[in-house]
């Protein structure tokens, strides 16, 4: 018994290790982008790190209100959403998302898809080591650089220059609501393509980030 609690003691020291690590260091690579290399055969992939300041308000204004509107104020989850989604399954309806942005990078940089029971579970332990060790700038920073806009682009940086061929500091509040709202499903809504329902989430997330920005959501990340 003894042995194993070191065992198990030195998994989670060595879990925590990377992500400790990056919120200093730029990810090389995600889990993601060497999932996309798996399934294509193909590294060639749009990928291009830029710091905080380089990427603009309105990218992240858009991502938070797409994404996680409580962002700032949460401990990595959102219990009130994760309650709504359990409860309308039990309704008999189809299962939706409640992933926090905190979760989002935690599953994007390390874990895989996938709703199994182990998965969760794992992608929960990394979203409270990421919140515990990294300040929520960091946090928005990083799912910036590697959120998954279609597919093989991942990032704001990447996007801005596949699809608006600008630096994403350049994107205007229409273009950065444009790219927010194919994150739910890159693969399937594309930014090149935009149907009328992307469209009408384009306008919903404009609107929201507008209000976002009044009240001052950037300044509260710290």
């Amino acid at each position: 018994m003894r042995w194993l609690g070191f065992m198990v003691l030195f998994a989670l020291l060595a879990s925590w290790l990377p992500v400790l690590l990056m919120r200093w260091l730029e990810p090389p690579v995600t889990a993601f982008m060497l999932q996309h290399r798996a399934e294509t055969g193909s590294s060639n992939y749009h990928y291009q790190w830029k710091d905080w300041t380089e990427l603009g308000s309105a990218a992240a204004l858009a991502v938070m209100a797409a994404e996680d509107q409580k962002f700032p104020d949460h401990h990595g989850f959102d219990i009130t959403a994760i309650q709504g989604a359990v409860a309308d399954r039990l309704d008999g309806q189809a299962l939706r998302g409640a992933s926090t942005i905190s979760q989002q990078v935690a599953k994007n940089l390390f874990l895989w898809p996938g709703r199994s029971l182990v998965r969760k579970a794992m992608e929960a332990w990394f979203t409270t080591l990421i919140e515990l060790s990294w300040p929520k700038r960091r946090i928005l920073e990083v799912y910036l650089n590697i959120a998954e806009f279609g597919p093989g682009v991942y990032g704001v940086p990447a996007a801005s220059r596949t699809y608006f061929a600008k630096q994403a500091s350049q994107l205007t509040d229409a273009e950065a609501a444009l790219l927010a709202a194919v994150l739910p499903n890159p693969k399937a809504l594309r930014v090149e393509h935009p149907t009328a329902y992307i469209r009408e989430r384009q306008r919903w997330i404009m609107r929201h980030s507008e209000r976002l920005r009044r009240y001052g959501w950037l300044q509260r990340l710290s």
